[in-house]
Parts: C-alpha cells; sequence; structure tokens
C-alpha cells in the first residue's frame, strides 16, 4: 500500500524553497552562526498552514516535531519545525554536526484537522490520525501505518499509544478521533 498522494498546488520551485529553508536553519545551528532569514515571493508559503518537518538518519527516524493547525505563515511554520525536530524532540538527542551530512528530510503540510464518529471512514495511506481522551492526545502522519504495513486498527491502536493510552483507546467513550491528509514531500 502507497501513501495517497495529497497535492496543495505547491510548485517545484516551493518545495525547494521549502526544503532548503530546513537546511538552513538547521545547519545555521550547527554550525553557531544566525541563518538567513529571506521572505518567499511565493503567497502560497505564506498562508498560514499546519506542517511536520521529519528527519531521518539512514531510513531511521531522528526526529519529528510539527504543529498540527494553522497558526503562522507555511515558510516560518517550517523552519521552525525544522529545529524543534533537530534539536527538541525529547525522543532524540541533539542533531551533532557530524551527523547532518546522513540526514534525510521529509516534509508533510497538512490540511486541517477533521472530527470523525465513523472510524470506518479512516483510509490507511490517505488520513492521518489525531486522537484525543481526556488531556492525552497522540497524532500519527498518514504515511506511517504505510511504512509499517499496519490496519486501520492497527493505526487506531498506535495513535493511542502515542498519546499514552491503552491501543483501544479510540473505542472509549470521551475519545475523540480527527483525520487530516498531507502533502508530503
Amino acid at each position: 500500500m502507497n501513501h495517497e498522494v495529497v497535492d496543495f498546488g505547491l510548485t517545484a520551485k516551493e518545495k525547494e524553497y521549502l526544503r532548503d529553508q530546513v537546511k538552513v536553519v538547521i545547519k545555521a545551528r550547527l554550525e553557531s552562526v544566525e541563518a538567513s532569514d529571506e521572505k518567499p515571493e511565493s503567497a502560497v508559503l505564506k498562508e498560514k498552514r499546519g506542517a511536520f518537518v521529519t528527519l531521518k538518519k539512514n531510513g531511521e527516524l531522528r526526529g519529528c516535531i510539527g504543529y498540527i493547525e494553522a497558526y503562522k505563515p507555511l515558510y516560518q511554520t517550517i523552519r521552525e519545525m525544522a529545529l524543534a525536530a533537530a534539536f527538541n524532540d525529547p525522543r532524540f538527542p541533539q542533531l551533532e554536526l557530524k551527523e547532518w551530512p546522513e540526514i534525510e528530510v521529509e516534509l508533510s503540510v497538512l490540511t486541517p484537522l477533521r472530527e470523525i464518529d465513523d472510524p470506518d471512514i479512516i483510509e490507511v495511506g490517505k488520513h492521518g490520525l489525531l486522537i484525543r481522551h481526556g488531556a492525552s492526545s497522540g497524532l500519527l502522519l498518514p504515511q506511517v501505518p504505510v511504512e509499517y504495513g499496519w490496519s486501520r486498527e492497527e493505526f487506531l491502536a498506535h495513535t493511542c499509544n502515542k498519546a499514552g493510552l491503552a491501543p483501544e483507546c479510540w473505542r472509549r467513550s470521551g475519545s475523540k478521533i480527527y483525520i487530516f491528509s498531507a502533502e508530503i514531500f
């Protein structure tokens, strides 16, 4: 099963700009210099969008942080989340300069969240999940269940686990399930 392609109309040049911004801000921090702060010309990159930055080393997760909802212009979100994924993901030590040449960058630009009542509408490979129960919440991007070969129920269970909850939390009264899609590049 593959991840379904979602297209927000970002051009190849806009995607390249965003990927370059990740590299600029992380490399500047690693080298203890100030990152350039050029603003994009593209109106699309100035739109408020939720987005995640994923860093991988040798194909393994090395950091992944993002905003679920649109708080800031996309280019700013990408810059901030790049630094957060590299230096503030609590699951990993801070990225070091010697690792930088081995790091692969993946960006996920999100659609708005949509609450659902029927988990059967979740499409593995198309939807990402956010599950909230009480003060706990867990999120997994659309590409995660594809990478691990999970079924819909496994996807739901792992999203509950990500929230620090029991795997069947999604079945409980009071749990809220949200879906979203993402353009991944």
